[in-house]
């Protein structure tokens, strides 16, 4: 859930994450691998297979730097895993998203925390980004997006003290 909150990343580029990912050393983790659950129609049979595949579009393949805290919870950890293992399960099989997204609601309920939708913690981490006054193209760039009009439209949500900002800041420019 940190690193999701801390990254932005999509809950089935969680559940794809690998300790091979993770860069002790520079600081980063790569994405290059999500898991979903897709439909698969044979005739008149019906069934769903779990499916390890690469993220949504090429940019969605990324690098991602991490923070000093999230560095030092995964530092010590990366020295006694597997680094072939899944993050999530610390076994050779990953979790599925819809499974990963069932004990997160469990646990926001039983740390009674209103239910949020686990892709709420893409949207926070965006949300701070923009907040922070990071550039649109950088957090375009760390939420994966194949294009910066996703990010503008999805994320950048200007609020009244950003607008009077704005035009105080203008008109300050035009010396008025």
């Amino acid at each position: 859930i940190y690193i999701s909150l801390t990254t932005g990343l999509r809950i089935g580029e969680i559940c794809g994450l690998k300790w091979s990912d993770i860069n002790t050393d520079n600081g980063t983790i790569t994405v290059n691998r999500t898991i979903e659950r897709i439909y698969i129609v044979e005739g008149e049979h019906k069934h769903t297979e779990l499916v390890i595949n690469t993220p949504k579009t090429k940019n969605s393949c990324r690098e991602i730097p991490m923070n000093k805290e999230l560095l030092a919870m995964v530092k010590p950890l990366k020295k006694v895993v597997n680094t072939d293992f899944y993050v999530l399960t610390n076994e050779e099989k990953p979790t599925e998203p819809r499974t990963y997204r069932n004990y997160y609601h469990r646990l926001m309920a039983r740390l009674d925390i209103p239910r949020l939708k686990y892709h709420g913690l893409r949207h926070s981490f965006a949300t701070r980004c923009i907040e922070s006054n990071c550039d649109y193209k950088t957090v375009s760039v760390l939420l994966g997006h194949a294009n910066i009009t996703t990010t503008l439209n999805l994320y950048v949500h200007p609020n009244m003290e950003q607008k009077k900002k704005c035009i105080t800041k203008m008109f300050k420019f035009l010396g008025k």
